[in-house]
């Protein structure tokens, strides 16, 4: 398995961080992508890709929810820098993000639409933070519809129709610990989306899954998300983890 969204460098793994890593490398996942959020944690998320070569591997991009006024234009200099001095698999995490902020609005399009063309001008898939924001997303999507733009709705929560968009515009699904929640709602209509426009992941610390909600996630409870694909595709646990890690690596290009 490929857990294509996680964030082990949060101060949250600070007292276990290697133990947790070990769990989830016992549970059969290969490969960690990181999502890059700002410069404040580029430092942490390098330095473990450094620590587990070829198993944890860094993203770089400006997450919306650090799109402030007085930073933004110079965060976005330094994701560009690291762009242009080595490789990543995508730019990400992006997007729009309007539950915790909706006065940033203006610049986190820009940001995004910003992040959207270096991915198209470097052909590299981008991974998208959307909260509260579909319309939003989509309206910047679609004026900058390229055969290049591609990527991961992360922490897909949307409905059928946002989800059939998403497809539509050459985007897969980043599923995780939210289609366990009773009140998730994705569970009711995932199977009308093909497998292979599905990714796993856990976004850990955050939305671990039922039997663990409400407390810290990890990479190890990625079999969790993947045995409810199971009972939601009606396919055994070996091909769900094989769709989704193949589709991982197309998506990332590996």
């Amino acid at each position: 398995m490929i857990d294509t969204h996680t964030h082990l460098y949060a101060e949250e793994f600070d007292a276990d961080r290697k133990e947790a890593i070990q769990r989830a490398l016992d549970k059969g996942i290969t490969k960690f992508y990181l999502p890059a959020i700002d410069s404040g944690s580029h430092g942490k998320m390098l330095q473990l890709e450094t620590e587990y070569p070829g198993q944890i591997i860094s993203m770089m991009g400006l997450h919306p929810c650090y799109v402030k006024p007085e930073s933004w234009e110079k965060e976005l200099e330094t994701v560009k820098n690291y762009l242009d001095q080595r490789a990543f698999p995508a730019i990400g995490e992006i997007g729009i993000d309007l539950y915790w902020d909706k006065t940033t609005l203006d610049i986190q399009v820009k940001a995004f639409e910003q992040q959207i063309d270096w991915a198209i001008e470097k052909d590299l898939p981008i991974v998208i933070h959307t909260r509260e924001s579909f319309d939003e997303t989509f309206a910047v999507l679609e004026r900058k519809r390229h055969p290049k733009l591609r990527g991961i709705f992360h922490c897909f929560s949307g409905d059928l129709d946002q989800a059939k968009h998403a497809v539509d515009l050459n985007f897969i699904l980043g599923i995780g610990g939210v289609v366990t929640f009773k009140n998730g709602k994705i569970d009711q209509f995932l199977n009308e989306i093909p497998l292979d426009k599905i990714v796993l992941e856990t976004d850990s610390p955050y939305l671990a899954p039922v039997p663990h909600r409400g407390k810290r996630n990890e990479s190890s409870y990625l079999d969790l998300v993947a045995g409810k694909l199971v009972n939601i595709y009606g396919k055994d646990f070996s091909e769900i983890d094989r769709i989704t890690t193949e589709n991982a690596e197309r998506v990332f290009g590996n």
